[in-house]
Parts: structure tokens; sequence; C-alpha cells
């Protein structure tokens, strides 16, 4: 066999490797290289059931708490109103500003320092002023002396005058410039009065018992009497001993509310703490854009934590012997079974055969670390005080007994 045939046949069949095979249908051949993925799906889908299952169906493990059942005779004391409002001492801010006009030589008191009434607390540069009383004094005694000399001069007419030595005339002159002596004796004594007064302004003393809550100037600024929005103040006071708190009352609950009934005041920043009150003065004016009337409350037994402007929850109490009936159940739950959904309603988690349901409740006010229950709740509940359930209906296990 020549070379030309060899290769012309080797080509040939290097062709024929390159032919496609019709004999199967392309459609078939996709499908046959396509076919695991619905297999694939299939099983993802299967597993994500199952996770979804199980998590779904898993118990919950959640904190429970049972809902307590008391009488109004019992608990004493149940709130029946609250309101947020801000600690205030009784005779408000005492602000103690300059009555002359002086540059700030020193205090004699710090911020938060505790005086008694009277007690020094600024002063002025008084060089000025002393010179004022010195001049004064000067001018008086000048004055006591003409008059003394006209007063001599007085008696020695009256006695001339009876005499016949001199007239009528010259004797209601000697008797004027007596006169004129006296008033300007009377006139200087004034003066110097006002220069020792002027002088001791420039001492500031407490008015009253307190404690320093502010310095409004520092030392070496000039200090002047009024002024707009009281820039002559130079320091301000309030009686810590004397703390009440504000709260403004909705008129539809202000029959709800009146003189010698007992509170509670819980500070924000203190939410454990509770301090007995009893309300002491309600104001005479409604605010006709709010609705409202501001109550004042006493709080009998403050100490170092309560300070002025402090934002606080004012809670009225009525007493468990003037409650409608004394006789009555009353549902307590600690305060963290409370939930609230985005509308604001209030329900709390009831655990019934193992599974959590939601059960909207109405609350009557905070029984300590309790909340009272007016509607939705009869008492003896299992009640979820720890993680919510996923969803109503959801399985839980107790991580603690109930």
């Amino acid at each position: 066999m020549t070379p030309d045939v060899d290769r012309g046949g080797h080509m040939q069949g290097e062709l024929a490797s390159l032919r496609i095979d019709r004999s199967v249908p392309p459609a078939a051949a996709r499908r046959r290289r396509v076919r695991p993925l619905p297999v694939v799906l299939l099983l993802l889908g299967l597993i994500a059931g199952v996770a979804v299952w199980t998590a779904t169906t898993r118990p919950v493990p959640v904190m429970v708490a049972q809902a307590a059942v008391g009488t109004a005779r019992d608990l004493g004391p149940l709130p029946v109103l609250s309101g947020s409002g801000y600690v205030v001492t009784g005779d408000r801010y005492v602000s103690i500003g300059v009555r002359v006009p002086g540059r700030i030589d020193r205090y004699f008191v710090e911020e938060g320092q505790a005086v008694r009434k009277g007690q020094s607390l600024v002063q002025l540069d008084d060089r000025e002023y002393r010179a004022t009383v010195t001049r004064a004094r000067g001018s008086l005694t000048v004055a006591q002396a003409n008059l003394k000399l006209a007063e001599a001069d007085l008696r020695r007419g009256e006695a001339l005058r009876k005499q016949g030595v001199i007239s009528e005339q010259e004797l209601d002159v000697f008797r004027n410039k007596a006169e004129v002596a006296r008033a300007t004796v009377t006139q200087l004594g004034a003066e110097l009065e006002q220069s020792e007064v002027n002088l001791e302004y420039t001492l500031l003393r407490a008015p009253s018992d307190g404690v320093v809550l502010a310095k409004l100037k520092e030392v070496g600024e000039i200090a002047v009497p009024g002024g707009f929005a009281g820039s002559g103040d130079l320091i301000r006071l309030a009686n810590l001993d004397d703390m009440r708190a504000e709260v403004d009352v909705n008129e539809a609950d202000l029959n709800r509310v009146h003189i010698g009934q007992a509170a509670e005041v819980t500070p924000d920043a203190y939410p454990d703490a509770r301090y007995p009150a009893t309300v002491v003065k309600l104001y005479p004016q409604v605010d006709r854009q709010k609705g409202t009337l501001r109550v004042e409350v006493h709080i009998t037994q403050p100490d170092a934590r309560l300070l002025p402007d402090m934002s606080a929850r004012v809670t009225f109490l009525s007493e468990g012997a003037e409650h409608e009936a004394q006789g009555q159940r009353v549902v307590l739950v600690p305060v963290d079974a409370l939930r609230r959904d985005q509308r604001g309603d209030t329900f709390v988690w009831v655990v019934n055969g193992k599974r959590a349901h939601r059960t909207g409740v109405e609350t009557g006010g905070n029984v300590g670390a309790r909340v009272r229950v007016v509607r939705g709740l009869t008492g003896g509940e299992t009640i979820v005080v720890g993680e919510t359930p996923v969803r109503d209906g959801q399985r839980v296990r107790f991580a603690t007994a109930p």
C-alpha cells in the first residue's frame, strides 16, 4: 500500500470520529444529564422540613411561677392610680443673688455642701462700701457737732429774748438753725445706716437650711442685682429635708385622689426603692390644654438618694379597709411575667398541658415586686416568667418547678 492511500484512510477515520450520533435524541441526552437535580432538591426539602418540625415541636425550657391569690384585707394598701412625675423640694429652689453690685471675692461653700440658716456663702469686694460707711460716719459727726452748737445758740437766744436784748425775729433765726442742724443729723444718720446695710449686703448668707445645688458665677466676676432671668443670682439652694414629688393627674381620675391619701414614690434611677408618701396638695387650676391637674405628695422618709428634678413614678394607694370589698380575691403575678405586643396590649403566657397559650390581662398597679391582675386570670395558673415561647401553643418544659 502506498503512503498516499494510508494517509487517506487515516483522514477518513478521523472524520468519522467527528460525526454526531443521530441515534440518540438530543432532548433525551439532556434529561439524562440533569436527572439528579430533582433528587437533590427533594432531599434538601426533607431535611429543612425535619429541622422546622424539630424546632417547632421540641419543648422550650421556661421559668415559671404561680399566679398568687390574696384578698384586699391581706394586701393592705392597693394601688389605684399611678403616673410619672418629678422629685421636688417643699420650698422649691432658693436662688440667692446680690443686693448691691460688686466683684466676687470668694465663695465659702461648694456644691453639695449642707448649710445652716445664717451661714456665710459669698463675699463681695467690700472696700468701696467700707469707705462709704467711714465717710458717712464722719459727716454724721460733723452734723452732730453743728447741732450741739445750734442748740447752745438757741438756749442763749431764748435767755436774751427774756431779757429783751434780742427781738423775736432774731430768736426765730436761732430756732431755724437748730432745726436744720437736727434734720441734718437725722439725714446723715439714715445715710450711715444705708451704707452699713450695703456693706452687710456684700456678705451673702443662707436664708434657710439647705444644700448648695449650684454656684452660678465664678470668683472675679462682677455681680449686679436684678438683670434678665436672674443674672444676679450667685448660689442656688434647696431644702432636702422636705422632699416631695409632683405628678399630673388626668381629670377623669381626680375622683381617685384626695388630700391625705397614702402614696408611694419610686425613682426611675432606683426602681427597687419605694418611698412612702402622702398627698398634701391639689393645685387649684387644671391645665386646659393637657386636661390634667398637678398633684403634690410629701415623701415622709427621704434619704440621700433622692435629688431634686429626679424623674419618679408616683403610685396612689387605697387602704384595704377602704376597698370596695375587703374579701375580694386579688390575683398577683411577677412583674417579668407581663408581655406587650406591637399594639401595646398586655398579656401573659399561661402553661396548660405542657403548652404555653397567650392570655390577655388587665393590670391594676404594682404591689411590691408583683403586679395586680384585675382581669384575665383567676389565680393558681402557671405563668411563664422566663424565656417567651416562640408561638401560641408552643410546647414547653419547666426549667424550675411550678
